[in-house]
């Protein structure tokens, strides 16, 4: 199906159009993963450690959560310039 005629289905139609996606090769823009090792001292670790354990996740979890908020914030501040 062609963007036009699926973009027309689903702004006329109004119908159902799951069925024209193939959800077995959907990918997310930007979302690729890649694999990088940091070294980080002990005492981070241990830092790292705790506050997953507190609020329940991964010590990975919780580092990228973190790096996406602290990019965030860095391009806000730099959209602001």
């Amino acid at each position: 199906m062609k963007a036009k005629s699926f973009d027309k289905r689903f702004d006329n139609d109004k119908s159902d159009i799951i069925d024209n996606l193939d959800l077995k090769t959907i990918k997310r823009p930007n979302q690729e993963q890649k694999r990088v090792n940091v070294d980080f001292p002990t005492w981070m670790i241990e830092s790292l450690d705790q506050e997953a354990s507190r609020i329940g996740v991964t010590r990975q979890s919780i580092i990228k959560v973190w790096l996406s908020e602290r990019l965030e914030q860095s391009a806000f501040n730099r959209s602001k310039l």
